[in-house]
């Protein structure tokens, strides 16, 4: 069995590896070929941290489960927030193949689900992009985004600015050619911008859904439980598109927009689609409209990057 690390996978495999095997899966999600039972949270409240099992297979050829845990406590202890494994298991046989690092691919995927839904929800034209939490998710979201529009300009929202900073820092240091601002309330960033990306773990709206103008694509990637929230709730009801990665598991962890039907201002009823569904009806958008693009992950997009990690590995 081989046994990938983090940084060996960073050496060849890379966002617009993820986006084609990304899109390669939701293809095979519209086929009706995934087999993917909801994932098990287990809760460790006295850390505000879980850890999550997530089991996939794509049918006939190849199945997954990854472990990932995410403990935000972890930096005080100059340990990472979230880790995670993937084992890649042939179907053939039962054999199997790999363990691989999933900590960068949980990220890198995640990107990649924005880039998508950057690609055929958001203003092809969009210039600016606004990043509220700058953790461990937000970097892979960043590169998503350029990988698939016309970025100049990157509003960087931060409780804690000196993260926010050293964030812009390492964008340069990668080779980001976009500008970077480093802004202290959210509200006026979201009105500045054209995206909007949250890679947050709170508990509460992020920003106001007055600060978002007219033509702007929203992405909420951080929260993945029901109590978690990110985007307005208030905004749901307001929005022209919502599409979901995964509609079952939005059903049972997006927090706001649970919280909307709770509410009684909006129902699941109304979601627009799921990504896999853009690929084959393609959304056609009005310059002012909203749209949001909500994801909680699921285990076939690991199966995705797992499958395409190993397959260049062995090349």
């Amino acid at each position: 069995m081989k046994i990938i690390n983090e940084s060996e996978i960073q050496q060849f495999y890379h966002m617009k590896h993820a986006v084609r095997d990304v899109e390669n899966i939701l293809r095979m999600i519209s086929a009706g070929r995934i087999i993917n039972p909801h994932r098990t949270v287990i809760p460790v409240k006295d850390k505000n941290g879980s850890v999550l099992y997530m089991p996939c297979s794509d049918g006939n050829e190849f199945g997954a489960i990854k472990i990932v845990s995410i403990f935000p406590l972890n930096p005080e202890q100059n340990l990472p927030t979230t880790q995670g494994k993937i084992l890649l298991t042939e179907l053939q046989t039962g054999e199997h193949l790999s363990l691989i690092d999933g900590s960068y691919l949980t990220r890198l995927r995640t990107g990649a689900l924005s880039a998508i839904s950057c690609k055929y929800l958001a203003r092809q034209d969009s210039k600016t992009l606004a990043v509220i939490g700058t953790g461990a998710m937000a970097f892979e979201q960043v590169l998503g985004v350029l990988e698939t529009l016309p970025i100049e300009t990157i509003f960087l929202v931060n409780r804690t600015p000196e993260k926010a900073q050293d964030f812009a820092d390492r964008l340069a240091r990668f080779g980001v050619k976009a500008r970077t601002e480093i802004v202290t309330d959210a509200d006026k960033a979201v009105a500045n911008a054209d995206v909007v990306c949250c890679a947050t773990r709170s508990t509460q709206d992020v920003f106001s859904a007055a600060a978002v103008k007219p033509g702007t694509h929203i992405m909420g990637v951080g929260s993945y439980l029901p109590e978690m929230r990110e985007i307005p709730v208030n905004l749901i009801p307001q929005a022209d598109a919502i599409y979901v990665d995964d509609l079952d598991g939005v059903k049972a962890e997006a927090g706001e927009l649970i919280d909307a039907e709770n509410q009684g201002i909006w129902n699941f009823n109304k979601v627009t689609g799921s990504l896999n569904n853009l690929l084959d009806t393609p959304y056609t958008r009005k310059e002012d409209e909203i749209t949001i693009f909500k994801s909680v992950g699921a285990a076939h997009f690991d199966l995705a990057v797992a499958k395409g990690v190993y397959q260049l590995f062995q090349e």
